[in-house]
């Protein structure tokens, strides 16, 4: 059973309920796709909507400990898969923290912590 550290607001647990299949989602393709060529370069494109996902995943962390390590694609210099693979499993994992801290057990059900 998880320790639970502190309360977040409403709006913050249901935008992590919005988020978080998206990210997952995005990881495991990014993932595939880093088994199949690692080095492939990801196009502008695809680097837009990772970083649009991401943004938004940066603003829900927001004054988390983790936020300080989480960075956005370049679109300058375009990143290889599995350069997306490590950014997007740094942001799975510091939502993986978030959850943690602010979801669990109540004595009666598990539910996060407003």
């Amino acid at each position: 059973m998880a320790k639970i550290t502190g309360k977040t607001t409403a709006a913050k647990a249901a935008e992590w309920e919005n988020l978080s299949p998206l990210l997952r989602a995005m990881y495991k393709e990014f993932q595939e796709l880093s088994k199949k060529k690692p080095d492939g370069q990801v196009g502008i494109p695809k680097v837009k909507i990772v970083n649009r996902l991401l943004d938004t995943v940066h603003k829900l962390l927001e004054g988390e400990p983790s936020a300080t390590y989480l960075d956005l694609l370049d679109e300058d210099d375009l990143p290889q898969n599995s350069d997306v693979v490590l950014i997007l499993s740094q942001t799975f994992a510091a939502m993986g923290a978030f959850h943690e801290k602010y979801y669990g057990w109540t004595g009666v059900e598990n539910h996060w912590f407003t």
